[in-house]
């Protein structure tokens, strides 16, 4: 029997640790285990210089100073620092936030905290092709507006917002900028400057680092940006984020920018490929969409609805064979259809039978072949099969192997 693994395509989902990164944080379990706001002594001042280095990579990839980088324990935790950060720290001189309706869970959640506080959030919609309307986004602003934030990629759809214009109309008026880029990271230039971004949220599992590691970038001028702590205790991360560093992680975190910043125009370039000719013959199937723009999206990630399927009858025959998900992978256990697709002006129907493919640095052509025939068969035998109300048979990757 062949016990080969389904072909992995949920990379926007999470990624395995790269070896490299790995041998890199292994000394930080036992070497140099230090704790590295320990000064006074060589353990700490090792644990410290890990620290320091990963903390200039980060800094240097987004065109940031070191002192700018505050660590967390993910980009959940960054949105909620600079969201509800920002709120408390300028709540006398407004409460009304911008955001998007297609944002990640982790900056609508601490926004709806924020509205039972007595803030006011404008929830700007998106076109068809998942961007925002800069229009829109012009008339939400108020005299009381303090923050808009708007995610430079979008998790299920890959949708690239316009993020240097949205910087430039909140640099014009004042008012702070906070974009989430957990998943843009690594995969687009990002430049905190020429962007006009004042706070940006990273993460190091979407680009082949450990997961439980974050970072959040905080202006310190032009404008200076001030924000009220969340956690608090011994007084790490310039008193934002108080906590003992966890340093093999924040090790990893550095490796894995540094790796996927040296290889993003090649790994674009080749991952964009093989995203096209998966769409490109996927596209031959009657009744499939393309959710969110053709062109101005993630070269790792395609996004289809289709139609005639049960969706969650689909994605559980494909498991065998592929690993993807149908939407954002922190709202699996939400039987509801994905707010993301529905906010495109999708049925529901649709919405339900949605697939996102995430390609990854060990996605290869042959997976992309064997992976179109697979959701072919899949799309066809879902379809004949609800015709017929039967149950549909899964699929298991043996049966695709040459």
């Amino acid at each position: 029997m062949n016990s080969q693994r389904p072909i992995y395509l949920d990379c926007n989902a999470t990624t395995p640790v790269a070896p490299e990164v790995m041998a890199a944080m292994l000394p930080f379990f036992t070497e140099y285990f230090g704790n590295p706001s320990s000064l006074s002594h060589a353990y700490g001042w090792e644990a410290e210089a890990g620290v320091k280095k990963a903390r200039e990579i980060l800094a240097g990839a987004i065109a940031a100073e070191p002192s700018e980088i505050i660590f967390t324990s993910g980009a959940t935790e960054a949105n909620n620092l600079a969201i509800k950060g920002v709120a408390e720290a300028y709540m006398s001189e407004g409460k009304h936030i911008i955001t998007v309706q297609t944002e990640h869970s982790a900056v609508l959640e601490p926004c709806r905290y924020l509205e039972r506080l007595g803030f006011s959030v404008t929830y700007l919609p998106v076109q068809p092709d998942g961007l925002i309307d800069l229009q829109d986004l012009e008339n939400a602003f108020r005299d009381d507006t303090i923050l808009v934030s708007i995610m430079a990629a979008n998790n299920e759809i890959g949708v690239l917002q316009p993020i240097e214009q949205i910087g430039a109309r909140c640099r014009d008026r004042n008012i702070i900028f906070h974009t989430d880029a957990a998943q843009a990271l690594g995969k687009i230039p990002l430049n905190v400057q020429t962007m006009h971004i004042d706070l940006l949220s990273m993460t190091a599992h979407k680009l082949y680092g450990p997961k439980g590691i974050g970072a959040l970038y905080v202006r310190r001028k032009n404008p200076r940006v001030q924000l009220a702590p969340q956690i608090h205790g011994g007084g790490q991360e310039r008193g934002l984020r108080s906590g003992t560093l966890y340093t093999p992680q924040i090790v990893g975190f550095g490796e894995a920018v540094r790796i996927v910043i040296d290889e993003m125009e090649s790994e674009v370039n080749r991952i964009g490929e093989l995203r096209d000719r998966l769409w490109a013959q996927l596209s031959e199937l009657p009744g499939i969409h393309l959710n969110g723009h053709s062109t101005q999206r993630l070269a790792n990630n395609l996004n289809v609805s289709i139609e005639g399927v049960d969706g969650n009858a689909l994605l559980s025959g494909l498991r065998g064979a592929i690993a993807l998900s149908s939407v954002s992978a922190c709202s699996t256990t939400n039987p509801k259809p994905s707010h993301v697709i529905k906010a495109l002006g999708r049925s529901n129907e649709l919405a339900k039978a949605t697939l996102r493919f995430g390609l990854g640095r060990d996605t290869c052509e042959k997976d992309v072949l064997k992976t179109v025939k697979v959701v072919s068969d899949g799309i066809r035998a879902a379809r004949l099969n609800q015709g017929n109300q039967r149950p549909f048979r899964k699929i298991r990757q043996d049966n695709y192997d040459d």
